[in-house]
């Protein structure tokens, strides 16, 4: 695997760091972006593990700060600003002529997923949606959805959750899967809350959760892969 640091520019005085890794013998088919959440950067472990465990099985991976995290600021920028970022990432993987994949997945945790789907519901083009810990609602109050956008989505998306995750109810979530027009398909994590943290009477480690949403994330992106 080959990792290297690329900077894209988002607005005239913004711009943000993005890490490439580009599988051995990459054959350009599939390419996943993914995007951090609200309260740790690209660094964050999880993060890091998903990108480079996900390059492993042969896709080129992107992963990016948005530009609160990049200039070391706690809070995230404002939705326009936000979709801004992951265009312009967007944008740097389908100019590059030598690196460009067919087939290109999204991928975000919390928000970063989230601002994904709310661009797959404008418009931008993508083979898969993936939502590592879907917000879809503020903690503990299920009653204020945020889905609406969702129904207009048309590619396929895949919700991974905790069942414990107080920002994501999951009879409200399977009610609104039912709604939706594309294939949507849930894959539920025992024991785990909004970051996937689970008890330690489950006794199951940190990496073995982690290790589980890869496979997942993996077997449904072969899954979509076409010739």
């Amino acid at each position: 695997m080959n990792l290297f640091e690329r900077k894209i520019q988002v607005t005239d005085d913004k711009a943000v760091t993005s890490v490439w890794a580009v599988p051995d013998g990459y054959d350009r088919h599939r390419g996943l972006i993914l995007a951090h959440g609200a309260g740790a950067g690209m660094h964050h472990p999880f993060i890091t593990f998903v990108h480079e465990q996900i390059a492993t099985r042969g896709l080129l991976t992107v992963k990016f700060n948005f530009p609160y995290m990049e200039a070391g600021r706690k809070a995230p920028d404002r939705a326009p600003l936000l979709q801004a970022t992951w265009k312009a990432v967007i944008a740097a993987l389908r100019r590059d002529r030598e690196l460009a994949p067919r087939q290109r997945f999204l991928a975000g945790k919390s928000m970063g997923g989230r601002i994904a789907s709310l661009l797959a519901a404008e418009g931008e083009p993508c083979d898969g949606l993936i939502f590592l810990g879907y917000p879809l609602h503020p903690p503990g109050k299920p009653e204020k959805l945020r889905a609406d956008h969702l129904s207009r989505i048309p590619c396929p998306m895949l919700f991974i959750q905790g069942d414990r995750d107080r920002l994501c109810d999951l009879a409200r979530l399977r009610d609104v899967l039912k709604t939706l027009k594309a294939p949507a398909t849930l894959h539920v994590i025992k024991g785990g809350d909004h970051s996937f943290k689970v008890p330690k009477r489950s006794g199951r480690t940190e990496t073995e959760v982690w290790e589980e949403i890869v496979e997942v994330m993996s077997a449904w992106i072969t899954g979509l892969t076409t010739d």
